[in-house]
């Protein structure tokens, strides 16, 4: 279907780009961490 009617430039590059900022994310997290104001905090439960 794709060879018939491919996608426009627009819409591969929009692709391509989600697929490499999951990537940058990915490597952040894995490797460097992130910052203290990043992350989030646990919430105690309150009693009932």
């Amino acid at each position: 279907m794709w060879v018939r009617n491919p996608p426009s430039e627009k819409r591969v590059m929009l692709v391509v780009g989600i697929i490499v900022l999951c990537l940058v994310v990915a490597f952040v997290e894995h490797y460097i961490g992130w910052p203290d104001w990043a992350q989030r905090e646990r919430v105690p439960r309150l009693p009932r």
